[in-house]
C-alpha cells in the first residue's frame, strides 16, 4: 500500500514538473523578440505571387485586377506565409506545441488560424517561424467592403506607397496529460512595413 501511494505521488509530482516545464517554455516565449522577417508562398485566385519582395509589374497588375472584380466573384483566395524573426534571449529554451494566432491589417481583422507544428528556440538562438496564412478576401470585402478591403491588400502587397501596421496575437499551447492547453494571454507582436 505504501508502495502504490509512493508510486502515486512521484508519479503526480513528474506531471507538475512537465507541467512547470511547458509553462517556463511559453514564458520564455512570451519574453523573447519578434520582428518582420519576410512574406512567400502567395497566392491570390491562383495566381502565384510568389515572395513579396520579387512581384512583378504584371502580377501587380493582376491582384488589382482580381480586387477590383471582387463583386463579381464567388469568392477570392488568398495565401501566404508570414515568416517573423523569434529571437530568445533567455537562458532556457522557448517552445510549445501549437499555436493559435489572430492577424490584423490596418485594424481591420485579417484571419484567425492554427498552426500544429511544435517550436523550440534554445537561448540566445534566432530562428525564423512562418505561420500559414489563409483566407477568403470575399467573405472579408461583406464584412467590410470592397473598396476597404482593396485598399489594405494594396498597400500589403506592396501595390500603393501605404505604409502597412501588422498585429499578430499569438497563443502558445502546450500539452498536458495528453491535451491541448492555451495560454490565455496572447503574445502581441506588431510591425509595420510596405509603401515605396
Amino acid at each position: 500500500m505504501k508502495k502504490n501511494i509512493t508510486i502515486l505521488i512521484v508519479a503526480v509530482m513528474l506531471t507538475g514538473c512537465n507541467v512547470m516545464n511547458q509553462i517556463g517554455g511559453a514564458i520564455q516565449l512570451s519574453q523573447s523578440e519578434y520582428r518582420y522577417h519576410s512574406l512567400n508562398n502567395i497566392l491570390l485566385a491562383d495566381i502565384n505571387l510568389g515572395d513579396a519582395s520579387s512581384i512583378s509589374v504584371s502580377n501587380l497588375a493582376s491582384i488589382a485586377t482580381v480586387l477590383a472584380r471582387g463583386a463579381s466573384m464567388q469568392s477570392i483566395p488568398f495565401s501566404m506565409t508570414l515568416n517573423m524573426d523569434v529571437t530568445n534571449p533567455n537562458s532556457s529554451a522557448a517552445f510549445l506545441d501549437a499555436l493559435d494566432y489572430a492577424i490584423q491589417i490596418n485594424d481591420m481583422e485579417f484571419v484567425e488560424g492554427k498552426m500544429d507544428i511544435p517550436i523550440r528556440i534554445e537561448p540566445g538562438e534566432t530562428k525564423v517561424v512562418g505561420i500559414p496564412v489563409s483566407v477568403d478576401l470575399k467573405n472579408l470585402m461583406n464584412r467590410y467592403s470592397q473598396e476597404r478591403v482593396t485598399n489594405e491588400m494594396s498597400a500589403f502587397l506592396g501595390i500603393t506607397p501605404n505604409e502597412t501596421s501588422v498585429s499578430v496575437k499569438l497563443w502558445p499551447k502546450f500539452t498536458v496529460g495528453g491535451t491541448l492547453v492555451k495560454v490565455p494571454a496572447a503574445i502581441p507582436v506588431v510591425f509595420k512595413f510596405g509603401g515605396k
